[in-house]
């Protein structure tokens, strides 16, 4: 899908058109314009981004065909920037997908092309066609809105994760399953997958906030700097979810020892407490009926009854030892 929109400073609202007259758009230095690709194959899109707007090969290329991290090349006349929008699987499941957002922008007109449709554009653009805006004069606006959604998205998915490490931690303490382990070690990926984007990303915005570029006013440069101290905060917050995540494997592997100490040392009690009865009878055989030979008397009821009583009280003797040195 291929959309785009002009403000109308009458009406402070941006009003679509239809995309053949973005030649004629472009013309109007004074227009504040948006061109949205949606799902269009680069074969549609690429002479629009050459021969309309006049990028470069390579930027299209970037754009168009490769897959990059969050970056931003500035071309002069224009910017050109990459960004990774995050989401989490559907259905509840642990699987961290990255999008990717290219955006061109030049001093009069916002360009952007993503494969899948992503939910905090949709806002933006809904939001600015129902909603009047005050002297959004510069296409950095618009980039600025764009991005703040974006990033008030990753930082719900981040305390959405961080309600969900309490479940982990919780579970690791009360109810350790068989899964628990694999729970963490998926927590896990996720967080340093996270951390992959949001550097990369913080560094992009620190330099929409701070450096000058042609394409890009220097009012716009003010509400960057918002954003970086946001993205700030969320890697801090993903910092803080990647040391706890060590912390719930470390605290999962302690009460997983502990737990198989405890069944060791009952074995070890069962085991301790039947080792004389079985040194006994493996001494003697047990065999309490008669023999040949002339050993009567180890065959005799006295015998028994003497035997049987060092059977019962080996193990309660070796028991109460055992409590009075605390082995148990």
């Amino acid at each position: 899908m291929l959309r785009a929109c002009r403000y109308d400073p009458a009406t402070r609202l941006f009003n679509q058109f239809p995309i053949e007259e973005l030649t004629e758009r472009l013309k109007d230095p004074t227009a504040v314009l948006w061109v949205d690709f949606c799902e269009e194959p680069p074969e549609f899109a690429s002479p629009i981004l050459l021969e309309t707007f006049h990028f470069h090969p390579l930027a299209v290329d970037d754009a168009l065909v490769e897959t990059h991290i969050p970056k931003l090349d500035d071309w002069g006349d224009y910017l050109y920037l990459v960004f990774n929008p995050l989401e989490m699987g559907t259905n509840g499941s642990m699987e961290l997908i990255t999008r990717e957002l290219d955006v061109f922008i030049t001093p009069n007109c916002l360009v952007t092309f993503h494969d899948d449709a992503l939910p905090f554009l949709e806002r933006t653009w809904k939001t600015h066609l129902q909603i009047p805006r005050v002297n959004p004069t510069a296409p950095g606006h618009l980039l600025y809105r764009m991005v703040d959604e974006m990033v008030n998205d990753t930082f719900t998915l981040l305390e959405d994760l961080d309600d969900r490490l309490d479940e982990i931690e919780e579970e690791v303490l009360l109810k350790s399953k068989p899964d628990t382990l694999e729970g963490i070690f998926t927590m896990k990926r996720v967080v340093i997958g996270i951390r992959r984007v949001l550097v990369p990303e913080r560094e992009v915005v620190n330099k929409l906030s701070r450096e000058d570029f042609a394409a890009l006013g220097s009012v716009e440069k003010l509400f960057f700097r918002d954003i970086y101290d946001h993205m700030l905060r969320m890697v801090d917050l993903n910092e803080g979810l990647r040391d706890l995540v060590t912390g719930a494997m470390e605290t999962h592997l302690s009460v997983t020892n502990n737990r198989m100490n405890q069944v060791m040392k009952i074995l070890t009690i069962i085991t301790t407490l039947f080792m004389p009865i079985s040194f006994i009878t493996g001494f003697f055989g047990m065999n309490f009926f008669a023999a040949p030979g002339t050993l009567d008397h180890w065959t005799s009821s006295t015998f028994f009854h003497v035997a049987l009583a060092i059977l019962i009280i080996s193990p309660l003797s070796m028991l109460w030892y055992m409590r009075q040195h605390r082995w148990m």
